[in-house]
């Protein structure tokens, strides 16, 4: 008759039991669904289309005396039906933008 050690008991005590808790716990993961597009906090922020974001790149670019490539829009918010708010990294200063639907730039200003 085999002597079990403590040690021994243990690992086969984690292999029974413990592999065991993974399968049920991919299994109870796997039966998630994905929230409905209406529940995704995505779709309660609309923000500014991508021409708008690079007008106030371009104007927050010539603003600030630095080459256009050095303007990087960070994010974007509609403030009202015909404005947004762009954020942009311009050289490392973060700045925002208001610009309106007509692509008209109205402010730019450090953030």
């Amino acid at each position: 008759m085999a002597m079990v050690t403590r040690r021994q008991f243990r690992m086969s005590h984690w292999t029974m039991h413990g592999s065991g808790s993974i399968v049920i716990a991919v299994v109870l993961g796997a039966c998630q669904s994905a929230p409905t597009p209406d529940q995704m906090s995505r779709t309660t922020v609309e923000t500014a289309p991508a021409d708008l974001q690079l007008l106030c790149a371009g104007a927050a670019a010539k603003a600030s005396g630095v080459d256009s490539s050095k303007a990087l829009p960070t994010s974007s918010r509609k403030l009202d039906s015909k404005s947004f708010q762009v954020e942009l990294n311009v050289a490392g200063k973060p700045t925002s933008c208001i610009v309106d639907t007509d692509g008209k730039v109205a402010s730019v200003q450090p953030a």
